[in-house]
């Protein structure tokens, strides 16, 4: 018998907490760097990710195979 891995969900938990929104996770980029947080149509909602990568290309392979750690404040 054989354990099902669950996937990382793919929506933002900060932002359904916050604003109440289901929005997907994407990687975004600020200041400090690339990060994993959520979008509407007006702009950023939230950073979900607690760590900010070098590239985008860093950033979309950590969120592909829920290699980052889920932020659990704002």
């Amino acid at each position: 018998m054989s354990i099902a891995s669950h996937p990382q969900p793919r929506i933002g938990h900060l932002a359904l907490f916050w604003v109440g929104k289901r929005l997907p996770l994407r990687v975004l980029r600020s200041a400090a760097g690339y990060y994993i947080g959520t979008t509407d149509e007006e702009g950023p909602v939230s950073r979900e990710s607690i760590e900010y990568f070098p590239s985008i290309e860093v950033a979309a392979t950590a969120l592909e195979n829920g290699e980052w750690q889920q932020r659990s404040h704002p």
